[in-house]
This record gives structure tokens, C-alpha cells and sequence, in this order.
């Protein structure tokens, strides 16, 4: 084989390779279809599920909610006269939509120094670990999918003092990740057993 025509077909090979190991963004509103089609986002999402005790159709609803999967989702920046493009709301970042100061408390908390937020398995991970801080903090159980919301969302001293109550959107938004969380679960139990074997292909 010349060498020419064996370079392009060892690229091809290895690009095949790649795609197939990064694979496309799924259905985000199939969970099977999203983690069938990227795997490695499973491999971090069951780990960070057996890490905090948290099912992993909770992170996911959570994620989707925040940042629709997109890895380096922002705030949109508030506009001045309703066109001049201005700051930002807030310096939420990344997959779990996590604060500068919310995602420094993660990493010194966790001794995970390289953690980023734009990365899925570190932000499944991150949402793991708040939402059971909530649990032992707020004395709310890991399946109260609407007060762990409401906990991530304003923070938990905001729930303490009930500042969600007369943010009716806000709840209405909580109630939206609850039934997402109730779905993906039923999507998962169809899928979970092969998902898991694919893991262990994963290098």
C-alpha cells in the first residue's frame, strides 16, 4: 500500500475512533438515547450516583434544566435599553450552572483541585455532593426532587428561609424538574442494563 494512501486511511481509522468514543449529543429528552450516544458521560454520571447516593435520573434532570447539556452555558448578559449587550447576572458556569464560589466550596470540600464545570462527570459529581449536603443539612430526603431544586437554586440558606415561597415561577420550574426526574427514571430502567455494559468498554 503506498505510504500516502496508508496515512489517509490510519486517519480515517483513528477519527472513526474518536467520533465514536466522544459520539454526538442525543435526544436530551431521552435519557438513553443521550448517554447511549455519549458514553463516557454515563461512566461519570454512575459514578458520581454510587459517590453521593444519589440516583442518577436526579443529576440528569438537574443538568437539563441548568444548562440543557450545553458544556459552556452562561447566563445571557443583561441588555441596556433592551439592546446594548452588558454584564452577565452571574458568574454561573458550565453543565450544573454552579457559582464561582459554590463550585471553589466543591473543590476544596472534595480535595478536586482540576475539577471543571464544563466537564459532565466532574458537574454530575459536583450536583451529587450538593444535593447531599442538602440531604444531611436541610433533613430533606434524596428523592424530594422539588426541595433539593429549590435548595440548589437559592441556596440553602435561602430555603431555610423560605425565599422560593413567593416565586411562583420558581416553583413552577421545580415541579418541571421533578416530573423530569420521574421520566428519566422510567427511561433509564429500560436502558440501564445495557448502558452499563457499554461501560466497561469505555477506556
Amino acid at each position: 500500500m503506498p505510504v500516502n494512501k496508508f496515512k489517509s486511511v490510519f486517519v480515517l481509522t483513528v477519527t472513526i475512533f474518536l467520533v465514536a468514543c466522544i459520539g454526538r449529543v442525543g435526544d436530551i429528552n431521552d435519557a438513553c438515547d443521550l448517554l447511549e450516544n455519549k458514553r463516557s458521560w454515563y461512566k461519570g454520571l454512575n459514578k458520581a450516583s454510587i459517590e453521593w447516593g444519589v440516583p442518577k435520573a436526579i443529576i440528569l434532570a438537574f443538568i437539563h434544566q441548568e444548562s440543557k447539556f450545553k458544556a459552556k452555558a452562561k447566563p445571557p448578559r443583561k441588555r441596556l435599553f433592551g439592546i446594548i449587550p452588558t454584564f452577565r447576572p452571574s458568574t454561573a458556569y458550565g453543565f450544573p450552572q454552579a457559582l464561582d464560589t459554590t463550585w471553589s466550596e466543591y473543590r476544596k470540600a472534595t480535595n478536586s483541585r482540576f475539577a471543571q464545570r464544563d466537564d459532565f462527570g466532574d458537574a454530575a459529581d459536583f450536583i451529587g455532593w450538593y444535593i447531599n449536603g442538602s440531604k444531611l443539612k436541610l433533613k430533606l430526603p434524596v428523592d424530594d426532587v422539588k426541595g433539593h431544586y429549590l435548595a440548589y437554586h437559592e441556596g440553602r440558606g435561602g430555603y431555610s428561609r423560605g425565599t422560593y415561597e413567593n416565586k411562583g415561577w420558581l416553583l413552577a420550574v421545580a415541579e418541571k424538574v421533578k416530573s423530569r426526574a420521574l421520566l428519566y427514571s422510567s427511561q433509564l430502567a429500560q436502558c440501564e442494563s445495557k448502558l452499563s455494559r457499554n461501560r466497561l468498554l469505555i477506556f
